[in-house]
């Protein structure tokens, strides 16, 4: 998918990327033309960004769709035109990397990668041309290793592990055995999975963790988890979100309240979560992309505030639990429902 919106005024992105290298990352062997620079694009008729998705799945759709509205609506006000490309991983790493070379090859002015992979191996993609990346959607960026890196910044959809454990004790006071769903390789859950822990060995509630790589790996574990624990617990793990479907009916179906890190797994069954507002996320990150290319600098990450309770109350419904029992600590409730497939 390629848009153009606009005409560009060169002099608004003339401190683009002056200071970028102009060599490209391309394989050994492999004659890539050299990037021009932001200046240069903007002269050549526009500046070009990469969207790079991790993979698909609701959370990132809409991040990615956020984006680009953005985008079209700061160029429509500014009166200056950004062509766009999406391209997606698969949740790949060679597929990534490959995606990485190109876009570098291309001569893009700014990569968006949207969630942790896609942004690591954009960032090392850029090494050499300092293209800058603006990441989405990252819950920990220092443990992803994408702090302290000159052209990379992005948004932060930070979790608050302790508020949803909260959350799961104000509905369900006498728990006794928490079940922590995840993926052992999205480094987005490590930080909350540890959080999680932590609370629970704090308050004494034993616990039991299951893991999975694959869709079928995270359906076998939700069924492992359904018949040992009292709720459950899953972060922002963009490995279990692309089965959160499934996974939510089957604890759904097995009377399981189901916690998570992002409203779309509520919209596909979860009862509740307390998160980011992810159209926020998607447009703080386009607006973070811009200003970039704009001044030339690269700030520090953003964390996205969050503090939105979304509660699904055809799960709560099923459950038996009121969503006001959410309210009185705090933030802002949205209540949903499930969405058609």
């Amino acid at each position: 998918m390629k848009k153009t919106v606009a005409m560009l005024s060169a002099a608004v992105f003339a401190l683009s990327l002056a200071a970028c290298g102009a060599s490209s990352t391309a394989p050994a062997g492999e004659n890539a033309a050299a990037p021009q620079s932001g200046a240069a694009a903007a002269t050549a008729g526009g500046v070009r960004i990469a969207i790079v998705q991790q993979m698909d799945h609701a959370s990132l759709d809409q991040i990615r769709a956020a984006i680009e509205a953005e985008l079209d609506a700061q160029a429509a006000a500014q009166g200056i035109a950004i062509e766009y490309e999406l391209f997606n991983g698969q949740n790949d790493a060679t597929t990534l990397n490959q995606i990485g070379t190109q876009v570098i090859a291309d001569g893009y002015d700014a990569i968006i990668p949207i969630a942790t992979l896609a942004a690591q191996c954009m960032a090392n993609a850029a090494a050499e041309t300092e293209t800058p990346v603006v990441y989405a959607a990252i819950s920990d960026p220092a443990t992803a290793d994408l702090t302290g890196i000159s052209y990379v910044t992005g948004t932060s959809d930070y979790l608050d592990t302790e508020f949803i454990m909260q959350m799961m004790f104000a509905a369900t006071p006498d728990l006794e055995t928490v079940g922590l769903l995840y993926s052992n390789s999205e480094p987005n859950s490590e930080a909350a999975i540890e959080a999680a822990k932590a609370y629970l060995d704090g308050k004494g509630v034993a616990y039991v963790e299951a893991s999975g790589n694959t869709n079928d790996e995270v359906l076998s574990a939700a069924v492992t988890l359904a018949d040992q624990a009292d709720a459950v617990f899953t972060p922002t793990d963009n490995v279990v979100m692309a089965a959160a479907g499934a996974v939510s009916a089957t604890f759904a179906e097995a009377g399981i309240p189901y916690y998570t890190g992002a409203d779309s797994f509520v919209t596909s069954g979860a009862l509740a979560t307390c998160g980011v507002n992810y159209d926020e996320l998607g447009a703080a990150t386009a607006g973070l992309a811009l200003e970039v290319l704009q001044t030339g600098t690269v700030p520090e990450y953003e964390i996205v505030p969050g503090g939105v309770v979304t509660v699904n109350t055809e799960t709560a419904a099923a459950l038996g639990i009121d969503p006001a029992v959410f309210g009185d600590l705090g933030g802002t409730l949205v209540e949903v429902t499930t969405a058609a497939e």
